[in-house]
């Protein structure tokens, strides 16, 4: 189907609809902010403070005592590369020119969102971040990494290598009567609780936010005690169950804000994903827990300082060029990005999995 196909002079619907996961912000872009470094390479100082050792006794003319510096570990990799570009072909070019002379007033704007590549890569390029900051979010297993496989290329970072923050910061609910899949029987209001003194016993810091699915939390809704916590909370014969109800009485019991976060993208085979998985929550402290680094990529490198594409570096590290070639004379878009996000607060962050 070409542009013929879809514009007429007098027949184009002036409708252009949205998906709603489109109008939910990421998450993720707050928790990480995004900063810029030269090159590949990415270290980041991984650091666990934890709760305050007491000092040592010691005598009088005594050597003192020396003590270890404890909680530091040096990460150090290499930032992932994508890039993927759009074609506007010399017939594309014919149509768009016949379709802007037309006489309907409608056909020019739904023409400029068809063909705004820039735009339509750039969404991308905003994807990839979210992404591998959700998978850190979301350690399915304890597992704290990224995996991100397509196009014949394969990233696999594993930001927990020696397993000890899975130890003493992860829980998976194994008793099927305490899974929260099994609403007469378990405990989710417990379950946060037990988790949140898990971490502040480890780490010396009591988490401020709860980060879930929306289907996590309607298991959490769906509890026969989280229910009772909440008529009992309500002397009046009638009360609505509702999910602003819920997430009030959670969050007023355990003093923590919950985040149910539903947005969505497209995989690179098309199929439609969430960015938080469902059956895992993670606990989380307040403010920044790391940084999303971006590299220099090659279009930021050599295209920009050359005259043979027009080059442009929008959300801190994302670059945009346009060439064009003149046989055929074919105008191709191109973003790129070099990106990775540092994880500097793990240690104050906790999950559970809990079906």
């Amino acid at each position: 189907m070409n542009l013929r196909d879809l514009f007429t002079a007098n027949a184009i619907s002036a409708n252009w609809t949205e998906v709603a996961s489109n109008s939910v912000a990421y998450y993720g872009a707050g928790l990480f902010p995004a900063r810029k470094k030269a090159g590949l390479d990415l270290k980041w100082i991984r650091g666990n403070k934890g709760l305050p050792v007491s000092l040592a006794p010691s005598t009088f003319d005594a050597k003192s005592t020396l003590r270890d510096r404890i909680g530091i570990a040096i990460h150090e990799t290499e930032m992932a590369f994508f890039r993927e570009s759009m074609l506007v072909k010399e017939a594309d070019e014919q149509e768009i020119m016949r379709v802007q002379d037309a006489n309907d007033p409608y056909a020019v704007d739904v023409l400029e969102r068809i063909f705004d590549d820039a735009q339509t890569l750039i969404e991308g390029a905003a994807v990839v971040p979210e992404r591998m900051i959700m998978q850190l979010l979301a350690p399915i297993g304890g597992n704290v990494g990224i995996e991100i496989q397509a196009n014949g290329t394969n990233y696999t970072y594993n930001y927990d290598p020696d397993g000890s923050w899975k130890k003493d910061h992860y829980l998976q609910i194994t008793t099927d009567a305490d899974k929260w899949t099994a609403s007469d029987t378990c405990d989710p209001l417990q379950d946060l609780e037990d988790g949140m003194d898990a971490q502040e016993a480890a780490s010396g810091n009591r988490p401020e936010i709860i980060l879930m699915s929306k289907d996590t939390f309607k298991l959490l809704k769906a509890s026969k005690k989280v229910q009772d916590g909440v008529l009992a909370q309500n002397t009046t014969a009638n009360v609505n169950y509702t999910t602003a109800r819920v997430k009030s009485y959670v969050e007023e019991e355990l003093q923590v804000s919950i985040v149910i976060y539903t947005k969505q993208y497209k995989k690179e085979d098309g199929t439609a994903a969430k960015f938080y998985p469902n059956n895992i929550v993670m606990m989380l402290p307040d403010g920044a827990l790391g940084s999303t680094w971006y590299g220099t990529t090659p279009e930021e490198r050599t295209l920009m300082a050359s005259d043979q594409a027009e080059v442009s570096i929008v959300n801190t590290g994302v670059a945009v060029a346009v060439t064009t070639t003149s046989d055929p004379v074919n105008t191709k878009t191109t973003v790129s990005e070099i990106v990775l996000p540092s994880f500097e607060r793990l240690e104050e962050c906790y999950a559970i999995e809990v079906a």
